[in-house]
This record gives C-alpha cells, sequence and structure tokens, in this order.
C-alpha cells in the first residue's frame, strides 16, 4: 500500500531552484533513505513533505488516515514536565483506561453493588470489554516500553523525573527521537536522528527500527546505520530524486555501475557522431556517393541525442602535512584525573601514544571524552596526574562544537587572520578547496551551516601542520563525500592522530589502536574497531595501559600487523615524496637568499643583510633536518 507520494515537486529560494520535479514513493512498513550532500535540499523536501513548506510546483499525496511522526534535524523537545511525564503523555488514551478500570473494580467490591445482580453483571461485563480493549491496546507494556526507550536512548532511570527543560540540546532532541517512537506513526520522519547518539545508542536505535513496524524515511550520514536500517536508497543530486532498491552499500556499487554505462554509451554515440558527420562532410558533394550522404545526414538528424552523464557533485579537496616529525613518544599520561573543580568524571587515566599511531578514544556519552582531549590540549585544567608531550610535538585541535571560530568574522577573515603572511589569492584557494567560492568567503560565521563551520575548522586545521592531530567528532555535519575525502586525507597524514567519534565507518577505517575511556581509566584494545566489536561481544577482559596486552589470535594478528604495515608503508612513501619537495624548495630558498645577498646594495644594507643571513641560516637548518629524515626514511 502506498503511504507518501510526491509528484513532480519543485522549490526555488530565491532564483536558485533547489529541487527539481521531484518524485518519490514510500509503501507502508518500508524504510528508506534520503542520502546527497549538504545542500543538496534533503531537509527542505522533508519540511515540503511534513507541511511546514510549499512546493512551487507539484504535490504530495498522503494515504487516507496516515499519521506521520516528524523529527527535524537538532530541534529538541521544549516542555514543562518531567522527562517520563512527557513519555506517560503520549498513552494519555491508556492512562484513561486504566483509571476507569480502577473505578469499576472499585465499584464491583461495593455492598449495595454486589446486592444488585443485574447491576453487577452489567459491570462486570463493561470490566471485561474495557479489560480486553486495554489488554489488545498494549495498557500492560506501555510503562515498560517507556523505559525500555529511554534507557536504549541513554535516559537513565536516575533521570526519568528530571524537567525536560534542564536537558541539553542534544538530550532535548533524543528525548524528541523517543517520543516519536513510542507514538508509533505509521510514517516516521527522521532527519539525522543519530547526531546525538553514543554508539552503544546507534546500536540500539538500528534493532528498534529494523523491527518497526510502520514505514521509515530517514535522512543520515552515517554509512552503517544506513546499511543496517533501510533497503531503499532515494539520492537528491542536481535536484533531481533517483531511487534505488538496495541499502547504502548496494546504492555505491549500482551508482558506480549505472554511470560507467551511461558514459560508455555517452562516448560510443558520440564516436558514431562524428564518423556520421565526417562521411557527410567528405562525400555530400560528390554525385557517386551524395546520396548516401543524405542518408546518414538524415539518420543523424533522427538520432536522439543522450545527454552526457552529470558532472560529479563539488567536494572538498585537501590533505594533511606536517611542519617537522616529532619524537617516538608522543603524548603520555600518568595517574590522570579530570573533570571541573568539584565534579571527577574519570581517573587512573594512563597510556602513552607513540608517532604514527590512530587511536581511537571511546566511551558512553557523559562519561568525559571531551572533556579529556580538553584537558590533554591545556583548555581544561587536570584534577590530578600528569600530562607529558613528547619531543617537537606540534597539536592540531579540532573542536565538536566549533567553538574555535569567531562568529563575528567572515570566512576570509577567519581563516587569514590566522595565517597573515599568505597572500589573499592563495587564502582564497584553500577556501575553494572547502568549498567556499566566490561571495561566499564574505559570509559571517554566525551564518554559517553546521557543515560549512566544520569545514572552515577543517581548513584552518590543515594549514597548522601539526605532527599530532586531536579530533573531537571531525565527521559530525560532514556529507558522505566529504567524509571519504578526509578518511583518505588522514590515512595519507604522516603524523599521529587522537580521535573521539561515532562513525562507526570511520572508526573502522582511521583506527589501529581503542582506548575506552571508564570512570575508572582505560581499556586498551590493541587493534582496530573490528577487533574492539569483537572483544565486546565476547567473554571481555579488561586491558589496563599498565598492563602487557594479551595477543591476538595468531589469524587476526597477521591481519592487523599486514594492515599496520601497508598503512605505515603509505605514510613513509607520502612523507618521502613530501620531502624530496621540501628539500628542493629550500634548495632553490637558499640559492635566491645567496643572490640577494651578492647584491652590492643589499651588501650596503646591514638592516637587510641581517635579515636575509638569518633567513639563510634557518633554511639551511630546515635543509639539514629534512635531508636528515629523508635518509632516515629512505634507510626504512
Amino acid at each position: 500500500m502506498i503511504l507518501l507520494q510526491t509528484a513532480n515537486i519543485s522549490k526555488y529560494f530565491g532564483a536558485k531552484q533547489i529541487l527539481k520535479d521531484v518524485n518519490l514513493t514510500i509503501q507502508s512498513g518500508e524504510k528508506a533513505g534520503l542520502v546527497g550532500v549538504n545542500g543538496a535540499g534533503k531537509s527542505t523536501l522533508l519540511k515540503i513533505i511534513t507541511g511546514q513548506l510549499t512546493p512551487d510546483t507539484g504535490g504530495v499525496f498522503v494515504a487516507n488516515g496516515l499519521t506521520v511522526g516528524y523529527l527535524s534535524q537538532d530541534t529538541g523537545l521544549e516542555s514543562r514536565r518531567t522527562i517520563y511525564e512527557e513519555m506517560l503523555s503520549v498513552f494519555q488514551q491508556l492512562i484513561d483506561q486504566e483509571e476507569q478500570l480502577r473505578k469499576l473494580e472499585e465499584m464491583m467490591g461495593m455492598d449495595e453493588v454486589k446486592a444488585d445482580e443485574a447491576r453487577y453483571r452489567r459491570i462486570m461485563n463493561q470490566y471485561a470489554q474495557l479489560s480486553d480493549t486495554f489488554r489488545d491496546q498494549g495498557g500492560y507494556r506501555y510503562r515498560s516500553l517507556i523505559r525500555g526507550v529511554l534507557q536504549g536512548l541513554d535516559f537513565p532511570e536516575l533521570d526519568d523525573h528530571s524537567p525536560v527543560s534542564l536537558l541539553s540540546g542534544g538530550q532535548k532532541t533524543r528525548l524528541a527521537l523517543a517520543k516519536n517512537l513510542l507514538i508509533k506513526p505509521d510514517l516516521l520522519i527522521l532527519d539525522e536522528p543519530t547526531n546525538y547518539l553514543d554508539i552503544r545508542s546507534l546500536s540500539w536505535l538500528e534493532q528498534h527500527l529494523q523491527s518497526y513496524p510502520g514505514a521509515v524515511l530517514v535522512v543520515s550520514h552515517d554509512r552503517y546505520f544506513l546499511d543496517k536500517v533501510v533497503s531503499k536508497i532515494i539520492e537528491l543530486e542536481f535536484g533531481a530524486a533517483t531511487t534505488y532498491k538496495t541499502n547504502y552499500s548496494g546504492f555505491i556499487d549500482l551508482k558506480a555501475q549505472q554511470q560507467e554505462t551511461l558514459l560508455k554509451q555517452y562516448e560510443q554515440q558520440q564516436e558514431e557522431i562524428a564518423r556520421a558527420r565526417d562521411f557527410v562532410q567528405r562525400n555530400i558533394v560528390r554525385a557517386s556517393t551524395t546520396k548516401r550522404a543524405q542518408s546518414r545526414l538524415k539518420a543523424l538528424e533522427k538520432m536522439e541525442p543522450l545527454e552526457a552523464p552529470a558532472v560529479t557533485q563539488k567536494k572538498v579537496h585537501f590533505s594533511f602535512a606536517i611542519k617537522r616529525p616529532s619524537g617516538k613518544e608522543v603524548l603520555q599520561a600518568a595517574g590522570l584525573q579530570i573533570g571541573y573543580p568539584g565534579v571527577q568524571l574519570a581517573g587512573n587515566i594512563t597510556f602513552l601514544i607513540e608517532r604514527g599511531e590512530s587511536v581511537a578514544l571511546l566511551g558512553p556519552n557523559g562519561i568525559g571524552k571531551s572533556t579529556l582531549l580538553k584537558t590533554l590540549i591545556g583548555q581544561l585544567d587536570p584534577l590530578g596526574g600528569t600530562i607529558r608531550k613528547g619531543s617537537n610535538v606540534s597539536i592540531g585541535y579540532y573542536a565538536q562544537q566549533q567553538e574555535k571560530l569567531n562568529p563575528d568574522k567572515t570566512v576570509l577573515d577567519e581563516l587569514w587572520d590566522d595565517y597573515r603572511l599568505m597572500d589573499e589569492k592563495d587564502v582564497r584557494t584553500v577556501l575553494g578547496n572547502f568549498l567556499f567560492r566566490g561571495d561566499e568567503v564574505y559570509k559571517k560565521v554566525r551564518d554559517l551551516s553546521g557543515g560549512e563551520k566544520a569545514r572552515l575548522s577543517l581548513a584552518k586545521l590543515m594549514l597548522e601542520k601539526a605532527n599530532l592531530l586531536i579530533l573531537d567528532e571531525p565527521t559530525n555535519h560532514l556529507d558522505i563525500l566529504s567524509r571519504e575525502v578526509l578518511e583518505s586525507s588522514l590515512m595519507d597524514y604522516s603524523g599521529t592522530i587522537l580521535f573521539v567519534s561515532h562513525d562507526r565507518y570511520f572508526l573502522n577505517k582511521m583506527a589501529t589502536r581503542v582506548m575506552e575511556l571508564t570512570p575508572s581509566g582505560i581499556r586498551n584494545y590493541p587493534g582496530d574497531y573490528d577487533y574492539y566489536l569483537e572483544k565486546q561481544s565476547g567473554q571481555q577482559t579488561e586491558i589496563q595501559e599498565t598492563k602487557e596486552p594479551p595477543k591476538p589470535q595468531p589469524g587476526k594478528q597477521n591481519y592487523l600487523e599486514s594492515k599496520e604495515q601497508q598503512r605505515l608503508e603509505r605514510k613513509r612513501q607520502k612523507r618521502i615524496e613530501e620531502l624530496e619537495r621540501l628539500v628542493s624548495q629550500t634548495e632553490e630558498a637558499i640559492r635566491r637568499l645567496e643572490e640577494e645577498l651578492e647584491k652590492p646594495e643589499v651588501a650596503q644594507d646591514y638592516a637587510a643583510c641581517l635579515k636575509l643571513s638569518e633567513e639563510l641560516n634557518q633554511r639551511k637548518s630546515d635543509l639539514d633536518l629534512y635531508l636528515e629524515e629523508w635518509v632516515t626514511l629512505t634507510e626504512e
């Protein structure tokens, strides 16, 4: 049965067309994912479907009596009730029935009712009918359902009676999701429901939606989530919608095959057209071949030209480099205690991170992961214990909430003010690589979307050229294409990475070691994310950083070693190429400086001569370091 259908929906904002003749269908019980790059119009389409926006052309058609639940992006539940009271309000009809049952029970216990057999029988029948209705509608299960959903979305029982008004923005969004799940509408529409969920809550939501009796239309950049939940992908690209009856991984394969087929067909037709035109030009004027040429010309005119496959959507383009390598031991903590004055979140945190590692920091929401990162970079003071940075360590920090950005600056000034020695042309080139083009560089930071702020923060991080990257949810607000570019850039990065993420694709691709933060310290898992999950699902042995970690089984050990060796070899080759480029550039700079110093006008200017000499000495020092590192890496 068709629950919802859109017919040729188009939408303009000013002169810009966002949606173009969009057609989609949602069947009862269907689980569909809506995907596309940031700005493709996904949220706009959902608002049109839910009646919050009106399309310029086209319409939305829904089944009679359809109930729709809608969770918009980053919009939380506002209420004066407590958490539990707000969830109980979903079942007001059952609560009223329950009160009526209690009243009937009281009446059946009254002596005057018992004495009146007819009245007693009438109340008994009424009680039996209402009891059956109450049972059939879930009256004996709704309280346990509330508990299950609240616990699944990380609302502990102790917090059930907290006022909704005291919750954070993320908690209010999770509560809005919980209420929608309890209402159980025929069609549940979710816009980025995974933004404020930790990995445990994500897994619970996946399982819940898999068995959800209604239909689901979900926008998400979480590729794991889409693969687990949906069986149909609707892609918005260049304003148009294309449907693929598969999960996300299947969609990627199908689209690649489709693009390849379309490109081949287009190229074959272009070759055929070129051959026909060439034949006509060579033979149209010759009497012996003019009829054949005219016949080919008519066939050419009748040919239905194929459109060239749409160009790939614009995507960010960047890579991370380092100024100079760190020592082998990069970051060490011993007996570290983190939190705020009077409130300790975790203690006994002990670990060592070495050069070249890519370490994932995991743990449930509220355990203190972001607090630990802020403590490591010096933004917060430790409550106890020590932190030691290794030699030559320079830290680049990516903040989850982009609080390092100044909301009053333009995009151009936000970047240029930190790198004043860069030419405006070079600053604009960097911003262009992060999709800030033309007049977009004059937008105020406060007016940027979450994805745009994330791209701007990454641009600033790239220019730092730090050899230790500490990243707090770097994939949040990035579309799937941008996440894949970020993954590729970090895989080629020759420095060290410590990161927090809920993106399980990203975790599995990036992590060479997992550190799980607990209130009593660190549990260490010497492998990738799959290895961590394997240990979590089995009989888990807690591995403290201070103890010798157990060795994985031989097959897993070989796999991990092979994966790590390949990653390190890619980094080594990448760094060698970078060093060779730096050596060449530095030698050229030294040559130019020596030529400048030989000029008579410079030799007579003491200040200029001193400045050039200092720069020359620095360049020679840099060259020695580059050559020394190059020799070490090539000998490896």
